[in-house]
This record gives C-alpha cells, sequence and structure tokens, in this order.
C-alpha cells in the first residue's frame, strides 16, 4: 500500500477526493470515508502551503463532484441555471478542503506538528462551513455514516462534528500504520478496539432507546402525494391537485390519527387568506375532529404596505383557528438571492428562482400536549436550527420537503438521512412527509419505519413516543467545537514552545 502512495500528487488528490465523495448516500460505501483521505493525508505532510492548497481544493472538487451531482438534476430550473449551480457549489466548496490543506501544511512547514491536529482542523473546517448565507452542513462526514446506525449514535454528545472527528481520526491512524513498520499489530489491534467499542456501545444505546418506555404519544398520519412540482401551479392542473389532497385527507382522517402531514407547498394557493381553497380542507378536518398541517406559501402585507411572500406551514385546527411557521433558512439561489433583503433590486433577477422572503419565528405548536415544530426542506440540513426549536420546547420534529425536482438521484436519499441525523442528535423522534418521496417515521434511535419509497404515491400511520428528556447536544449545543478549537490551540501551542525554546 506504501509504494501505491508513490504517484504523481494530483493523481493521489483525485482518488481522496473521489473515494470520499462515493462514500456518501445513495450508494453503501460509507466504509470508503474510513480510508479515502490517506492519499491526502501523505500529500500534505510534505507539501508547501501553496501546493497543499491547490491539491486540497482538487481533491475537494472531486469529492463534491460524486456527492452533490444531483443538483444538476434540478429540474424547476432551466438548463443553464442548473449548470451553473451545480458548477458553483462544487467549485465553491472545495474551497474548504483547500484552505484546510492549507492551513495544515502552514503549521507542519512551521512547527511539524505532526498528524495529531487533523481531526480537530477537520471539525473546525466543518463547522465554519455551516454558517453564512452560503451554510452547507449537508455534506458534513456523519452524512456517510447513517447507514451503520450505531456509529452516529455519538451525536447525541457531539453533535455531527463528532463522527467527522472519528473519520479522520481513522484515516491518520491507518496511514501511520501502512507508512510505519513499527509497532505495528499494536496500532492495528488499538484502532480495531476503537471502532469495536463505538459500534458496541452505538447498539447497546439503540437497544435502550428502543425498550424505553413514555407515557406521551402521538399518531400521524403521513401523507406522500407523489405529484410533479412543474405542472402543480399551471391552471389547468389547479382542480385535479385539489382533488387529488382532497381524496388524500379523506383516506388519512379515516386513519384516526391525531394529525394529517401533508408535503411542502401541498396545494397551489396562498391557504391562509384564500377563504374560497381554504373551505373544503376545513370542513373535513373540523368533521373529522384532526388537525391538518400542511405546507403552504404564504403573503402578508406589512405596516409600510410591503407585500411579503413565505414558504411555510399551516396547521389548520378543528375549531377553524390557523397557525403559521414561515421558512427560516432559505435556500440560496433556489428560493431567494442572497442579499435581496438588503438591495431589493436584487430581487428583479431572474434565474428561474422563488423571491420568498425570510421567517423570523422559531414556532412551536402544541397538540394533545405535545409541543412540536415543523422544519421545511433544506432546514433539516442544519443541526443548529433544530436545535433552537428543541430549546424552544418542542419534542417532535416534523419535516415537510418536495425533493421531486432532483428526480432519482441520491439526493432524495441523503436528504433522508439527514432527518436520520437530527432525530439521533436531539433524541426525538420525526415524521417527514415528501411530495414524491421519501416520507416516514424516524424513532429517537434513529431507525425509521414505515417509510414510502421514492416516488409512489401512499398514507402510512405511525406512533410516535415522546420523550420527556433531550439531548446533551440538544441541550448544550456545541461544546465538542469548542474543544476542538481548544485542543487545537493548545496543540499548536505546545509545538511552538517546543520549537522556539528547546
Amino acid at each position: 500500500m506504501s509504494d501505491w502512495l508513490n504517484r504523481p500528487n494530483w493523481q493521489l488528490a483525485i482518488v481522496s477526493g473521489t473515494l470520499v465523495g462515493l462514500s456518501y448516500p445513495v450508494l453503501p460505501l460509507g466504509f470508503l470515508a474510513w480510508i479515502g483521505f490517506i492519499p491526502l493525508i501523505h500529500i500534505l505532510t510534505k507539501a508547501d502551503p501553496w501546493t497543499a492548497f491547490r491539491l486540497g481544493y482538487l481533491a475537494g472538487v472531486f469529492s463534491n463532484l460524486f456527492s452533490l451531482y444531483w443538483i444538476g438534476f434540478n429540474s424547476g430550473a432551466g438548463f443553464l441555471t442548473v449548470f451553473a449551480s451545480l458548477i458553483g457549489a462544487i467549485l465553491y466548496l472545495g474551497l474548504f478542503w483547500g484552505l484546510f490543506a492549507l492551513v495544515l501544511a502552514w503549521l507542519q512547514r512551521r512547527l511539524q506538528i505532526g498528524l495529531l491536529i487533523w481531526p480537530f482542523l477537520w471539525v473546525i473546517m466543518e463547522y465554519i462551513r455551516s454558517f453564512g448565507a452560503m451554510g452547507f452542513p449537508w455534506i458534513n462526514l456523519a452524512t456517510t455514516q447513517v447507514s451503520y446506525l450505531p456509529m452516529v449514535q455519538l451525536t447525541e454528545i457531539t453533535g455531527s462534528y463528532g463522527v467527522a472527528f472519528w473519520i479522520i481520526f481513522l484515516n491518520v491512524g491507518l496511514y501511520r500504520i501502512i507508512v510505519t513498520e513499527a509497532n505495528r499489530i499494536r496500532n492495528s489491534l488499538g484502532l480495531v478496539i476503537m471502532l469495536l467499542l463505538i459500534f458496541v456501545s452505538g447498539l447497546m444505546r439503540i437497544v435502550h432507546l428502543e425498550n424505553k418506555s413514555t407515557d406521551t404519544q402521538l399518531t400521524v398520519a403521513i401523507v406522500q402525494p407523489n405529484l410533479n412540482p412543474n405542472d402543480k401551479w399551471e391552471n389547468s392542473k389547479r382542480e385535479f391537485v385539489f382533488d387529488l389532497m382532497d381524496s388524500t385527507l379523506i383516506e388519512a382522517l379515516k386513519l384516526e390519527p391525531q394529525l394529517v402531514l401533508w408535503p411542502e407547498s401541498a396545494v397551489p394557493a396562498y391557504l391562509r387568506i384564500n377563504g374560497y381553497r381554504r373551505k373544503r380542507i376545513e370542513q373535513r378536518v373540523m368533521d373529522a375532529g384532526i388537525p391538518l398541517l400542511t405546507g403552504s406559501v404564504d403573503k402578508e402585507i406589512t405596516e409600510e404596505g410591503i407585500s411579503r411572500v413565505y414558504n411555510g406551514s399551516l396547521l389548520i385546527r378543528p375549531d377553524g383557528t390557523l397557525e403559521t411557521y414561515h421558512k427560516i433558512h432559505l435556500v440560496p439561489f433556489g428560493e431567494y438571492i442572497p442579499l435581496s433583503w438588503k438591495y431589493p433590486l436584487l430581487k428583479k433577477l431572474n434565474f428561474g428562482q422563488g423571491n420568498f422572503d425570510q421567517g423570523q419565528k422559531y414556532t412551536v405548536f402544541e397538540l394533545d400536549s405535545v409541543k412540536f415544530s415543523n422544519l421545511i426542506c433544506y432546514e433539516s440540513s442544519f443541526p443548529q436550527q433544530v436545535r433552537k426549536f428543541i430549546k424552544k420546547g418542542a419534542r417532535l420534529i416534523t419535516i415537510e420537503t418536495n425533493d421531486a425536482w432532483f428526480g432519482r438521484s441520491s439526493g432524495p436519499y441523503q436528504h433522508y438521512d439527514l432527518a436520520i441525523l437530527r432525530a439521533v442528535e436531539n433524541r426525538v423522534p420525526i415524521a417527514r412527509s415528501a411530495n414524491t418521496g421519501i416520507s416516514g417515521f424516524i424513532k429517537l434511535s434513529g431507525r425509521s419505519f414505515n417509510k414510502i419509497p421514492l416516488n409512489q404515491s401512499g398514507i402510512v400511520k405511525g406512533t410516535l413516543p415522546i420523550p420527556t428528556e433531550i439531548s446533551f447536544y440538544a441541550r448544550y449545543g456545541d461544546l465538542f467545537i469548542l474543544l476542538c478549537i481548544i485542543s487545537t490551540i493548545i496543540i499548536t501551542g505546545v509545538e511552538w514552545k517546543r520549537k522556539n525554546f528547546t
């Protein structure tokens, strides 16, 4: 294996990026992330900072190409817009790999800091990448490990970043075993024992959670209509859509749940302000005595006379009252143009995107003493946002989404796996309704049940135990990140002192 590493650096960078990119769902290749960084480690142990940046960037571009190719399947915009979005995302996100490599090479050249700092710096990089309008935690390394459910149980303490730390640590350990003959057997045994401990402790945690009883439960009926979103807003198709959703509501209510869940933008109307379109739905809800939570675009006029349009959700109660949630984290260049809130002229740019306004309130609904909050589509990829809902009292999360834009690509599968991470991180159950899939229920342990496959219509009912306690991560947040930052400072300081005072 060490002989294989004696190849041109650019080839090793491409191999690293490809292996890591292929480890993301939907292919069952998450184990590739355990070894995918080894060629890159070999490069960065001897590269100067500028060379490291270029090679790290190259690896990042290839990783993003394989993990995010599905962006190019977006049927909701024209070819040029979609192609530009794909290329832009790949090139932009590759910068984080490049900067990570640059910092490592700089530290190595100045301080000969070694491999110990790798996991800490990678975690810090992922954390930085999650912030701002262009934040994108979707591709955090934890996403690669969801199919190994025991592996991700530690996220209830560390958040998803703990999984990334372990993956990089494993790569570093394997690299040292490959290139160093001394203590090879002992080091290999140590890594195997650590891997077994993580899996066994995770498995025990799953068993404990699934055998734990609770007095509070909520029964939800999830609807997956499997509608083509490109046709939904056409005038000729609107009546068909309303009739279809009405029929699904009738069937869902027959299951006698405590809540019916429809997907994102379920019907082509501003339901809250359109009494005519809401009337039939409202009557069904009143007759059955069962509330409906539906995705619905919304509009309001401010006191200054400014029109605001939101991607939102609407809770329709049997007593006729309505409650709304407006999506807080919008998709950049998909649902809005970044900085358009500050420079309204940007809204006039038309790339086929929406021009929604950002919601401001972390809404918590209450139903039969159960407090819950709703996420809309892209929001489920942001752990910090989900945690804010939990801190405000939510003990159940519903997700409404429309992944139909991306067809049968890996996008919808990755998106569903992100919901599993959010359930485990916060130890709250999740009910997820997607227009064309994947819909289903997720337990506190992360196990799914009653899933509706992609591109199928269906209605499923599930009962979710509501926890009385939340996870360490939900309560205290990203303390693991703080630990990584402090550890990085200590390691750097010790090496600096060693070099300058010995």
